[in-house]
């Protein structure tokens, strides 16, 4: 049995004027135990309806949902034993301080995680006595986290988890989500962050437009696009006809001026230097680029995920 299992997923809104929106059109997606199953998409896309409707926050016009087996709305009050959830936006009482929160939420468990421990966890130890409404909008961030984890729950929807939050803060907050994977847990991460979800995703569910586009690992939704990798070097003399033809692997070779641009598969980097190198070649200012998820969502949907975020480089010195 899946930890979550949600099936047919479908959320309308009536606007003004009595037209109907579709902002989830028949989502279907499941997460194993200890899995964290990445919910990847634009704007718009119906992430957060989706998640909302997994945790019971908001009912599904259509469709089924359970969490460990159990239903979110008809169960509630069983779910939320074994379910923690930080969403986009909420409200918390800003007059209390991050212990008080902490400490507050906690007693709504019978069992459950150190509150205090949790907040050093978090990096909000310094912030323990300070007032909700007076932490900056990653530390509140942080705080919702907290809260969502304080209970101990077997599943856990985090929803933009590091929005708001510095470098040094974001990658302490992956390694908490890397710390419950290890636990057990299982986790549905909503994110828009290519290298948040490269790096913690067992598997990804990419939404566009409210359905489903693609379910696979990261590196299988890039690998099933048939993309191509891309080394790029300069040259300070006219690269010689034919050098890379027989490099295993290269499917085109383009040269604009010094710039020489090699696209195929395989250890193309390897390839292409070695060739070089037996060509007697200088090749300066060389890189290699890989397909990330922005490529191939650009390949799904025709557009991109998130804009400058195309390629991962790797400068080779």
């Amino acid at each position: 049995m899946d930890a979550v299992d949600a099936r047919d997923l479908t959320k309308r809104y009536r606007r003004r004027g009595g037209a109907v929106k579709v902002a989830v059109d028949h989502v279907s997606l499941a997460a194993a135990e200890g899995e964290i199953l990445g919910i990847l998409g634009p704007n718009g896309a119906g992430k957060t309806t989706t998640v909302e409707m997994v945790a019971g926050v908001r009912r599904p016009d259509e469709g089924t949902v359970r969490v460990a087996g159990l239903d979110p709305f008809a169960d509630r009050a069983v779910v939320r034993r074994v379910l923690g959830v930080q969403l986009q936006s909420g409200y918390l009482h800003g007059a209390l301080t991050v212990r008080e929160l902490a400490r507050l939420y906690r007693t709504f468990y019978a069992t459950g995680r150190d509150p205090d421990a949790l907040v050093e966890l978090l990096g909000l130890e310094e912030q323990r006595d300070v007032r909700y409404e007076r932490l900056s909008g990653g530390q509140q961030q942080r705080v919702a986290i907290v809260l969502a984890l304080v209970g101990d729950p077997r599943v856990v929807v985090l929803d933009e988890l590091t929005t708001g939050l510095d470098p040094q803060a974001r990658r302490q907050v992956w390694g908490v989500v890397e710390e419950l994977r290890d636990r057990g847990v299982t986790v549905l991460l909503v994110s828009h962050l290519m290298e948040e979800v490269e790096r913690l995703c067992d598997r990804v569910t990419l939404l566009d437009a409210g359905r489903v586009v693609a379910h696979d690992t990261p590196a299988g939704l890039v690998a099933g696009t048939g993309l191509d990798q891309r080394v790029r070097f300069r040259t300070a003399a006219p690269l010689p006809p034919g050098v890379l033809d027989a490099v295993p692997g290269v499917d085109g070779v383009e040269v604009r001026g010094d710039q020489v641009v090699v696209t195929g598969g395989g250890d193309l980097l390897q390839g292409v230097s070695t060739a070089l190198v037996r060509a007697g070649v200088v090749a300066t200012e060389t890189r290699l680029e890989r397909a990330t998820l922005d490529d191939a969502f650009l390949a799904l949907t025709g557009r991109p995920l998130a804009a400058g975020t195309t390629a991962e480089k790797a400068t080779v010195r």
